[in-house]
């Protein structure tokens, strides 16, 4: 995503924005450093002691005491969600988003869930339509995929950004 938007106008370029801590996110923001691109860390002040990875871009880290006044200013701005594994903290805003958009309270994003064996055994989506708690279409909101071309494939479909890029 980095290395395509670089060639774009800077009105219309993509940026990595992640939680800003360490293993997925601070690969996400290396990834994007690397590519010469910036990225956004937002942070949250936690007893365990998280902190910024280095990978961020100075002037865009920022560090929030409070869960949901985070989760706004990246719903407000999110032009894709890519979830990965993770715990509460992911599952929460996973489970926001999709309703914000299930609602029509949020512009429709790509949601992608990241390893489709975790998501499928975390979350029983199925059960949930045939129970009745979420509609066929639901299902729809979101993708599973295992690669990250798969991740990307899904991000330029959905905005028609033209051809897939390989990488």
């Amino acid at each position: 995503m980095a290395e395509h938007s670089k060639r774009l106008p800077a009105h219309e370029q993509l940026f990595i924005c992640t939680g800003g801590g360490p293993g997925v996110m601070e690969a996400a923001n290396r990834g994007a450093h690397e590519a010469g691109a910036l990225s956004v860390g937002l942070n949250i002040a936690l007893p365990h002691e998280q902190n910024h990875n280095p990978y961020i871009s100075p002037t865009l880290s920022f560090k929030f005491h409070y869960f949901a006044l985070r989760k706004m200013h990246f719903m407000i701005r999110a032009k894709a969600l890519v979830a990965f594994p993770g715990g509460f903290g992911t599952l929460d805003e996973l489970f926001e988003i999709l309703t914000l958009i299930q609602t029509q309270k949020a512009e429709p994003v790509p949601v992608v869930l990241f390893g489709r064996d975790y998501w499928s055994r975390l979350i029983n989506f199925p059960m949930l339509m045939e129970e009745g708690l979420i509609s066929p279409e639901d299902l729809e909101l979101f993708t599973m995929v295992d690669t990250p071309q798969a991740a990307w494939n899904t991000i330029q479909n959905f905005y028609r950004l033209g051809e897939a890029e390989q990488f």
